[in-house]
């Protein structure tokens, strides 16, 4: 073991935040790259792109809680999450790789045509956020899994802000030399950043203490009690992919004055709004620990559906909205405006929130920034056609982000069995990938339909805003 991971020092945190870093580094990529090529170069639309979109999470969903169960209970090539970091770390590479080359590649299986294209498009999509969600989970784990509890905040802190920092370096190359460069650079770092700090990371063998390592079986009935509080999103994404496979889609209408929803949609917004309740007064009974892990994944649920919102279509909300852009500044506007988010969420985390977590409480910390963000998505929606206004914004919106990627980790891993982290970890991320199949699908349908793609930060605004009032039910430990 190295001195540094022995004495726990700052080098040490951020050895152990590289894998994930290479992780951000590459949805970064995917953020400010694949609806730009998708639409800009393969000219495929917006109701097309949302489906590459959404190939991802479906990939997620069933990866990331076997990945984390298994990485729990599997000891390989000397430690239990590396054999799964190495291999989404490759795994990313060669997808990011494939995006400037579908072309070539829908030339080599002579699949024409844009339908061709878009399969291949989806291919690519679903590989890549399989890969990356195939190591997002264990690198996250592995900070759980290295750092003691009172240490936690700033191992995920450390996390954020060297995973910010190259975040921030992404859509520096991406304004400076464009997409492509971008591309090739994540390749790299897919490749370096979580292949070399494997050789130096020593995994321990237990993953609790003595009086923690009493083996407590988890239930299909204690996975389905942890994921009550996402029943309405899971039922939407179990109708989403079998609509789109099988072609069974409900073309019923109900209109709803500000937007109209099928039968099957409806049923899945009257099963989340019962959620909330039940989790919220906590009607099962369930235990403390339990139903503070429901609560938190009820809440981070609507940050994500959100966040995802804005990450899929800011590009039309500034290629439309904001005023006197043409093609080439419209991709640079789009790149400096993630830059700035991500600016703001990669100084944060260490140097402000953990030290404000320390005194206030990680989740109260959390729950303000939430906050912050839904007024800064709000700012965005009546000021945002004025270009200052809406970097302003941004970067207010950036104090959430860098709360966001950070703190919920840490707030969750205190609350569920430290050795089933991976398993819970898993859980945790569909927390992220059902409101986004949410924000692929119903939100690309109405962003589409809207003449005015100014609804992209209401609805931003008010996701965000109903996380923060969910947040509060969140118990704050000190």
């Amino acid at each position: 073991m190295l001195s540094i991971q022995k004495k726990m020092s700052n080098a040490f945190f951020a050895l152990l935040s590289l894998p994930a870093t290479a992780m951000g580094f590459a949805l970064s990529v995917q953020i400010s790259a694949l609806s730009w090529i998708l639409s800009e170069v393969y000219h495929l639309d917006i109701s097309q792109i949302g489906i590459v979109w959404a190939a991802g999470p479906i990939a997620g969903i069933i990866a990331q809680p076997i990945v984390g169960a298994v990485s729990d209970n599997l000891w390989f090539m000397g430690g239990r999450r590396r054999p799964w970091i190495l291999l989404g770390g490759i795994l990313t590479a060669m997808m990011l790789l494939a995006l400037p080359n579908l072309g070539i590649i829908q030339q080599v299986f002579g699949a024409s045509g844009s339908e061709g294209l878009l399969a291949i498009a989806i291919t690519v999509a679903l590989t890549l956020d399989l890969s990356i969600n195939v190591s997002f989970n264990p690198t996250r784990s592995l900070i759980a899994d290295c750092t003691p509890k009172d240490q936690r905040a700033k191992g995920y802190t450390w996390m954020q802000t060297v995973s910010g920092t190259f975040g921030v370096l992404a859509y520096l190359i991406a304004v400076t030399w464009g997409n492509i460069v971008l591309i090739y650079v994540g390749v790299a770092i897919a490749i370096l950043f979580t292949v070399i700090p494997m050789f130096f990371i020593e995994e321990p063998r237990q993953l609790a203490s003595e009086d923690e390592q009493v083996k407590v079986k988890t239930s299909i009935k204690d996975i389905n009690e942890a994921l009550l509080p996402l029943y309405g999103f899971l039922l939407y994404g179990i109708y989403v992919i079998v609509a789109k496979l099988f072609g069974l889609e409900d073309h019923s209408h109900i209109d709803l004055g500000f937007c109209t929803l099928s039968v099957v949609e409806l049923t899945c917004v009257v099963i989340q709004l019962i959620s909330i309740v039940v989790v919220v007064s906590n009607m099962t009974k369930t235990k403390e620990n339990t139903n503070e892990f429901q609560k938190i994944l009820l809440a981070h649920s609507f940050t994500w559906w959100g966040v995802q919102t804005m990450n899929i279509y800011m590009f039309f909300y500034v290629s439309t909205v904001i005023k006197d852009l043409n093609p080439a500044s419209m991709q640079a506007v789009n790149s400096w405006a993630f830059l700035v988010r991500d600016l703001v969420g990669a100084i944060l985390p260490v140097l402000v929130l953990n030290k404000i977590a320390k005194r206030k409480g990680m989740t109260m910390t959390h729950t303000n920034a939430i906050l912050l963000m839904a007024l800064g998505y709000a700012a965005i929606y009546f000021f945002g056609s004025n270009i200052t206004i809406f970097f302003i914004s941004l970067a207010i919106v950036g104090i959430g982000w860098a709360s966001l990627v950070s703190l919920p980790f840490a707030i969750m891993s205190e609350k569920v069995d430290q050795t089933k982290m991976g398993l819970y970890m898993g859980i945790f991320n569909l927390s992220v990938v059902l409101p986004q199949l949410v924000a692929s699908f119903k939100m690309g349908e109405v962003v589409n339909a809207a003449a005015d793609k100014s609804i992209i930060f209401a609805i931003c605004a008010i996701c965000l805003a109903i996380s923060g009032v969910l947040w509060f039910s969140v118990k704050n430990d000190k």
